[in-house]
Formats: C-alpha cells, sequence, structure tokens
C-alpha cells in the first residue's frame, strides 16, 4: 500500500506553489489557509499574502487590522487572528511536533503536517480527507477520532512521513471524493474493503442550521460609509455596517429617524443561515472608505447592495427616486472601487456564502 500510494504520488500530484517548500512559515500558512477553503481558491490568497508578509518577522511586525485586510475574502478569519498571535509569540518555526502544538491556533493535524512536511518528523496528520480514505478503505461507518489517529500512526512510512501525509490527503482530495470517487483511477483500490459502496463510509451526520433575521443599516456622509469594529470568534477584527435583530433598535441607537428599505442579502456561515434586511439613511458622524477597513464578505455583499449603477457626484441627489430607474446611492470613491475589487477577483472565497 505505501509503495502504491507515494508511486501514484510522485506521479499524479498536482503542481501547487507550496508544493517542494521546507520553509515552515510557508507550510503553515498553506495548510491554514486549505483547513476551510479548496485550493483553486487558496492559491491567490497565499501568494498575496507572502508577498505582503514574506516571513514570520514581517507578519508580527503587522498591525493585525492590515493583517486581516490583506485576508480579506479567504473568509474564517480566526485563521488570520492565529497567525498574527502566533508570529509574535515565536521567532522561530522551527520547533518540534510537541513545541508546535502548543502555538495559538495550530491543532493535532495542523502541528503534525508542518513536523512532517518541512522537519520529516514521523508523525501522522489527520484531516478530512485522511479520514474518508481510511474509512472507506477499511469500510468503517462510524470509526472515532482516536480508531482514525490509531491507523495513520500505524500505516505511517517513516522514512518520508511528508510525502505520505500528502498522498494521503492528495488522494482524499482528488480521487477519494466526498461525493462520485473516482475508485478505477484509485492507486491503492485493490485493497480497499468500501469500495463497492463508497459514499457510504464515514457515516455523514445531518447539519442542522439555524435560521436567523437580521437588520442591516448602512449609513452615508460626507466622511464617507459608518463603520464599526465586529466583535466575537467569527468577525472580531473586521469593521462592518451597523447590524442588529430589528431596525428599531439600529435607530434609536445610531440616532436616526428614516430609513430607506433596500432589499435582502441572504449569508451562510458554517451552521447559521442568515437573512438580512438592508436599509439606508444619511449621517452626518463619522465614515471610512470601505477600501481601507477589511470587511467580511457579508458586509461586503451589504455595502454592494447599496452600489450606484453607475458614476454621480451629485450627493444631494443620490436619495431621490426617478421614475423606473434605481437611484444609486453611493457616489463615495471608496464604496465604488469596493464594486470594482469585487467584480475584478477571479476567486471566490470559501466564507459560506
Amino acid at each position: 500500500m505505501q509503495r502504491a500510494l507515494l508511486d501514484w504520488y510522485q506521479e499524479k500530484r498536482r503542481e501547487l506553489p507550496w508544493r517542494g517548500e521546507s520553509d515552515p512559515y510557508r507550510i503553515l500558512l498553506s495548510e491554514v489557509l486549505l483547513q476551510q477553503t479548496r485550493v483553486n481558491q487558496a492559491i491567490p490568497y497565499y501568494r498575496r499574502f507572502l508577498e505582503r508578509f514574506p516571513t514570520l518577522a514581517a507578519l508580527a511586525k503587522a498591525p493585525l487590522e492590515e493583517v486581516l485586510r490583506v485576508w480579506q475574502g479567504a473568509g474564517y478569519y480566526a485563521r488570520a487572528r492565529n497567525l498574527h498571535q502566533l508570529s509574535q509569540q515565536t521567532p522561530t518555526l522551527v520547533l518540534r511536533h510537541e513545541q508546535l502544538l502548543r502555538l495559538p491556533g495550530l491543532g493535532p493535524y495542523t502541528a503534525a503536517a508542518v513536523a512532517s512536511i518541512a522537519f520529516s518528523e514521523p508523525v501522522a496528520a489527520v484531516d478530512g480527507n485522511v479520514r474518508r480514505v481510511l474509512s472507506r478503505f477499511f469500510a468503517w461507518e462510524n470509526p472515532t477520532s482516536r480508531q482514525i489517529q490509531e491507523k495513520a500512526d500505524q500505516l505511517l512510512q517513516r522514512d518520508a512521513p511528508g510525502d505520505w501525509n500528502q498522498a494521503l490527503m492528495e488522494l482524499g482530495a482528488t480521487v477519494c471524493t466526498p461525493r462520485n470517487p473516482r475508485c478505477t483511477a484509485c492507486p491503492i483500490s485493490w485493497g480497499c474493503r468500501g469500495k463497492q459502496h463508497p459514499e457510504r463510509y464515514p457515516r455523514r451526520k445531518p447539519r442542522q442550521l439555524t435560521k436567523v433575521l437580521m437588520a442591516a443599516l448602512v449609513l452615508e456622509g460626507p466622511e464617507g460609509i459608518y463603520l464599526e469594529p465586529r466583535s466575537g470568534p467569527v468577525l472580531g477584527g473586521l469593521w462592518g455596517v451597523p447590524m442588529a435583530e430589528g431596525l428599531d433598535g439600529l435607530k434609536k441607537r445610531l440616532g436616526v429617524r428614516t430609513a430607506e428599505y433596500v432589499g435582502e442579502v441572504r449569508h451562510r456561515f458554517t451552521h447559521r443561515k442568515l437573512t438580512v434586511k438592508v436599509y439606508r439613511a444619511r449621517w452626518d458622524g463619522p465614515g471610512y472608505s470601505p477600501t481601507h477597513k477589511p470587511l467580511s464578505k457579508l458586509d461586503q455583499k451589504i455595502l454592494k447592495k447599496c452600489l450606484p449603477c453607475g458614476p454621480s457626484n451629485d450627493k444631494a441627489s443620490a436619495f431621490r427616486p426617478a421614475s423606473g430607474q434605481a437611484q444609486p446611492l453611493f457616489a463615495h470613491p471608496g464604496v465604488g472601487s469596493l464594486a470594482e475589487d469585487a467584480q475584478a477577483q477571479a476567486v471566490e472565497a470559501l466564507e459560506p456564502s
């Protein structure tokens, strides 16, 4: 099994910018991105992040807000916050597996991946791909995490642990996929006990989604868009438009008397499905250009709901409806460039949409 899989990996593996890397910082960045982002979507973010923060020291010197702005679009911003915190806690990633585990944001999988790929430390890295490959190979419907880890430890190719871990992950990502696996292309199908009914293994648990209704109030004034700092584990460190469960509470808190309904925005986090009612109003307080603050994909959707259909310099007439024609809300240049940037991006983030 080991020889067949490693030979297949050397011949069929995808050419990726982090393949063949020995720099633990670059390996760590790739693994963190790939935790919640598809490979083809992660590549441009990997390159953009390294262009701005080429070393761990460069990342440590940067303010968190800048790190989040560079990460913007990749989603799951806790990953960027953890990377930044890690960079400020350790000057080097030349560490043993046990030491890597003590760093913020590094779980068993990420620590094992970095240790095995960068330093050839014989530790098995188990992610969702590895779990699926082993579950099907041994026909396990509901294996425990301990059972999977023990089997991965047992199968580990100790002379080439980095290649072995990547080979298992590559097999799960490209051949032994969750749906429509290509068993005829699998180099180890000859020993697979689950190949007759591969989609039975492992058994999937139904995901429970919570539906949430929110209101968002987009305020624009002479200085730009009013944005507030976000908090919490998902969006903490980012900025966004004021949001609450109801419009009345927002208007009272912000001192807004009237607001115009714009439309709905739908957004999905891992276990929550949001419907956001978007409103807009004039504002005499402070404002920002949205391109100067890190925004979540949700807030980008909300702002784009109010973006102009074309250039307008007449701020005074921005709210006046024209007969039979949708009127632009904003003439602020930062908002217009947000729309252009969004259209120009060739990647769509895996932040749930």
